[in-house]
């Protein structure tokens, strides 16, 4: 803990040491961010650059996450674009762009002076993206196929569906919180990570208790209509893969409720899809052989293909 203490008070008193040095790369540097694909950043210059040939020598940068100053980054090449104000900067390894990264360019200024900036990614466009991409892109139900028994067995009527996605939204979301303080407060400190799945599931299978007994108080018709469905809540994949990827990427309070909140919300969103179809499907004329399981099944699976067209969406 000492040396955690006296890493960051040294880092500290190097970024106010810097203040005057970044201030002059606020004047030189007019935007930066990360690039496109996971090894890149994108560096545009306030003016047309004279010094090509010191741009676009690696040798000539630093770069490095501001949390691990001594761990630095290597660039396999810079290439200054035709305007000579943007260049891109390509790495070796792809970058963790949830962490601010501090670049250092050397005899960038006129008077051959470094010049210094950090680039990261808007935080609340982050946790936007970490919502959107439990909800579209990589939707647990369509793209990762985990709590399939849950999804086809409620499914039939929208009104059961919508129930159900909303529960199990709140489930999720409670769950998730609990499992997200008793990782880093319990497990995360007392090297305690081998009953992670131990834990998490006692989480879930006590908020699915709690609602169960609230539910069956306010709302007993929706109670009788999950049936056998709403105990098999704590059996489903989802519920227990949000806990176990927020732990694995380390996620903090605000990234874990937005992975949840996606994560329920994507669950909703198949069912009320599948419920809707289903109704539909009821009037329709459906051979016999693929009445009921089999034509819901090749539903899905379409669905499935349509939720592909998410893939590599990207939003900020």
């Amino acid at each position: 803990m000492k040396t955690i203490k006296i890493r960051r008070i040294l880092l500290s008193l190097v970024l106010l040491l810097s203040l005057p040095v970044l201030a002059q790369a606020q004047e030189l540097i007019a935007a930066k961010s990360f690039g496109k694909a996971k090894n890149e950043m994108v560096v545009t210059f306030a003016g047309a650059v004279d010094r090509r040939a010191v741009v676009e020598d690696p040798a000539n940068y630093q770069v490095y996450e501001e949390q691990d100053p001594d761990i630095k980054l290597e660039l396999a090449q810079v290439v200054l674009a035709d305007d000579q104000k943007t260049a891109t900067l390509t790495f070796k390894e792809p970058l963790n762009a949830r962490l601010p990264h501090v670049v250092t360019i050397k005899s960038l200024g006129e008077s051959g002076a470094a010049a210094t900036f950090r680039v990261m990614k808007p935080y609340l466009g982050y946790l936007l993206s970490i919502l959107v991409s439990a909800l579209l892109i990589n939707n647990f139900v369509f793209t990762k196929y985990l709590g399939l028994c849950v999804f086809f067995g409620t499914s039939k009527r929208k009104d059961t569906a919508k129930g159900m996605g909303l529960t199990f939204t709140m489930v999720i979301v409670v769950s998730a919180i609990m499992s997200w303080f008793f990782y880093q407060f319990i497990l995360k400190p007392y090297d305690l990570n081998f009953l992670q799945i131990v834990v998490f599931i006692g989480l879930v299978s006590l908020t699915v208790q709690a609602v169960d007994t609230v539910l069956r108080k306010v709302n007993p018709a929706l109670f009788n209509a999950f049936g056998v469905y709403l105990v098999l809540v704590i059996a489903n994949c989802v519920i227990i893969a949000v806990p176990l990827i927020l732990a694995d990427n380390e996620y903090n309070f605000l990234e874990s409720f937005m992975l949840a909140l996606g994560a329920g919300g994507g669950f909703l969103l198949a069912l009320y899809l599948m419920s809707s179809v289903r109704e539909r499907m009821e009037l329709a004329n459906i051979p016999t052989t693929f009445k009921g399981v089999p034509i819901a099944f090749i539903v899905a699976g379409q669905f499935a293909l349509a939720f592909l067209g998410f893939s590599g969406l990207t939003l900020f």
